[in-house]
């Protein structure tokens, strides 16, 4: 899922933020000759000028990331498309050479004799040819750690619905975000075509502690309301208890909703 990586998972290096960086273990001010200290303030002073450039670095690798996104889409497009079945990729497209693929040829010769046999003793009946790229991101999901960890058996049945993933960044002028949008084609779970998270971010050194500054960092997120279909919540399941009267001593069976793992849980972040 080479477009839809996580933003706040990765910081891309800036050597010469990097380098100014103070390390060791911090001493006491107080025990330094006043012409020191005077001197140290000072260093201070440029640590935080380095910072702010820092803080521009990453304002303008976001820009980059844009004006990249926008290249990459008409792929990321075509690749959509393919994988609903939408369009049948040409011959000159599907060219792919790999290592194995000469043994491949030594064996459909050996398969093609066995079949020329078999079609004289019976008529072969042929495979359904399936549309597109069956269960493609439920694949990639269950192929991944940190994303299988998160799918559960009664997820699966849904994310065979996932058309697409789309990132979508903040506009120029905007304050620093990006969107996921997860693209469903039309099911029996719930309602919407698309299901999105907001990550809302922060890239300026905090005023009372510049020394801090790592970069952008992930300040808040915002999942959206998932449309149910009656008794399709996956992440949400009923469990039943017994309760005794204490008086009458009669017994009664009450349901209780309680929270359920799921993937769609990531839609619906504390904030």
């Amino acid at each position: 899922m080479d477009a839809n990586k996580g933003k706040g998972d990765q910081a891309m290096p800036n050597p010469g933020g990097q380098m100014g960086k103070p390390v060791g273990v911090p001493f006491m001010e107080s025990v330094l000759p006043k012409a020191v200290k005077r001197r140290v303030h000072a260093l201070k002073r440029l640590q935080e000028q380095c910072a702010h450039i820092e803080a521009k670095f990453y304002k303008e690798v976001h820009e980059l990331e844009r004006k990249y996104a926008a290249l990459y889409q008409p792929l990321f497009d075509k690749r959509r498309e393919v994988v609903t079945g939408a369009v049948e990729p040409t011959d000159e497209e599907c060219e792919w050479h790999t290592d194995e693929d000469e043994e491949e040829e030594l064996a459909e010769e050996v398969k093609e004799k066995a079949t020329i046999e078999d079609a004289k003793k019976e008529e072969v009946t042929p495979e359904e040819d399936p549309k597109g790229i069956p269960d493609f991101w439920l694949t990639i999901f269950k192929s991944v750690d940190m994303l299988s960890d998160m799918v559960q058996e009664h997820d699966e049945p849904i994310l065979k619905h996932l058309r697409d993933i789309q990132v979508k960044f903040s506009e120029p002028g905007q304050p620093m975000s990006f969107t996921l949008e997860f693209h469903f084609e039309p099911n029996g779970y719930f309602n919407n075509a698309v299901l999105t998270k907001v990550y809302k971010m922060k890239s300026e050194p905090e005023a009372s502690d510049p020394f801090s500054f790592e970069g952008p960092e992930i300040i808040d997120c915002e999942g959206c309301q998932i449309d149910w279909h009656k008794g399709k919540d996956v992440t949400v399941k009923i469990i039943k208890k017994k309760q005794k009267h204490k008086g009458r001593g009669t017994v009664r069976t009450v349901t209780k909703q309680v929270p359920n793992d799921s993937f769609f849980n990531f839609f619906n972040p504390v904030k």
